[in-house]
């Protein structure tokens, strides 16, 4: 009996199940505009080209009394594009089409899917750098409490109740499973952890270790930072007084009296409203840019007021510090879409393109006449987008 050769259907779905089984941070991403390009053989990023105007949710102000006030619906989009392919190339024999599915997959795709997969998430954990709440416990181990506090961000920045998950870097998982080792039992709820490196549900939230999520590197601010800053309503504009120090992508700060509120009622939190730097700083008097944009009125608000003067303070540590940091998040908070490259076997080539819990991949194999050899292809084309940042909260901690 004659050996059936693997197709390239076979090999391309057993990839995907790899890389799908290996992305604990896109795989819970928000995959819901995947669709929107699906690649119909006229544009290698989708029938609607590269680029998706996503509406964000419309917000409202409440009316005290029976006279009828109407309000102005301001809506507000945002642009996913989709413009980045990787992929890993290699060379097989066709004798190795031979072998079972399991052989070939532990031969060839395990370690080329896994050096893809982690290069794919490390590029999609950029989005964390868009996360301005944070639990700031830099001085301390990481503990169930500054979980526990990032529950609390979710909760009240409106995050819904489902599709919440965590992200914790191996370092804090450390720490966690210390600070939880004498619950230890056998039964597989709480005993998981230790077994197989899953967290689990942790407070509603189904936690992962991730370890790909990097330390952050901070500018060269310390806490104290020694600027004062005027922050206007409705621009993402902050003017900085003078001063030295510099802030990074990704650096979180606050200005003294302004506060955050109920995204609801509008009243105080009581604490200040977290900004994240969104473009890095080089220091000195100047224009630095900010998100969220502060917003004072309104059903957009989202801070009790703005002024000049403010003292500026760093979130997270000292100056340039290198902190660890872990992630709690809403799925709707992050989107993660892939686009259908073209299909290349319908040119008479091998290869196959599948798609498997929204992510699409491509596999091609050709041989070159030149150099004698058969070397084959895999590639994803991709994009991600920060959508609702306030659904994601950091945890910095030891």
């Amino acid at each position: 009996m004659a050996n059936s050769l693997l197709s390239p259907t076979i090999i391309t779905r057993e990839a995907l199940r790899i890389l799908h089984s290996k992305l604990n941070f896109i795989g819970n991403c928000d995959k819901q505009y995947d669709d929107k390009f699906a690649n119909s053989g006229a544009s290698p990023s989708g029938k609607i080209g590269p680029s998706l105007t996503i509406r964000m949710p419309n917000q409202y102000t409440i009316r005290n009394g029976p006279t009828l006030s109407t309000q102005d619906v301001v809506e507000s989009s945002q642009v996913l594009t989709v413009s980045t392919q990787k992929g890993v190339d290699f060379v097989f024999a066709s004798q190795d089409l031979t072998l079972t599915i399991d052989d070939f997959s532990e031969r060839y795709l395990k370690p080329a899917i896994s050096v893809l997969a982690t290069n794919v998430e490390a590029d999609a954990l950029n989005m964390v750098k868009d996360v301005y709440n944070a639990v700031d416990d830099n001085a301390a181990t990481f503990s169930y409490k500054d979980f526990a506090n990032g529950r609390r961000l979710l909760n009240q920045y409106l995050a819904p109740d489902d599709d919440r998950v965590g992200i914790i870097n191996s370092g804090h998982v450390v720490s966690y499973l210390d600070a939880i080792k004498g619950l230890f039992n056998p039964q597989e709820s709480v005993a998981r952890p230790y077994l197989n490196a899953k967290i689990g549900k942790v407070n509603g939230i189904d936690t992962f270790e991730n370890t790909v999520l990097a330390p952050f590197q901070s500018g060269t601010s310390a806490a104290a930072t020694g600027y004062t800053a005027t922050l206007t309503g409705g621009s993402s504009t902050v003017v900085m007084a003078v001063g030295a120090n510099t802030f990074n992508q990704g650096d979180i700060v606050t200005f003294s009296t302004v506060f955050a509120i109920d995204p609801e009622t509008k009243l105080s939190r009581g604490y200040l409203q977290q900004f994240v730097v969104t473009a890095a700083y080089a220091g000195g008097a100047g224009n630095m840019t900010v998100s969220p944009t502060p917003i004072t009125a309104g059903a957009a608000q989202n801070v009790t007021n703005v002024g000049a003067g403010l003292t500026v303070a760093k979130v997270g540590g000292g100056a340039s510090a290198l902190y660890s940091q872990s992630l709690v998040f809403q799925k709707e908070a992050f989107a993660f879409v892939t686009a259908d490259l073209v299909d290349v076997s319908k040119f008479g080539a091998w290869g196959a393109r599948q798609v498997m819990d929204g992510i699409s991949m491509r596999i091609a194999r050709q041989y070159n006449i030149t150099n004698d050899t058969v070397p084959c292809r895999i590639d994803l084309l991709y994009g991600y987008k920060t959508l609702r940042p306030q659904l994601a909260a950091r945890i910095i901690a030891q």
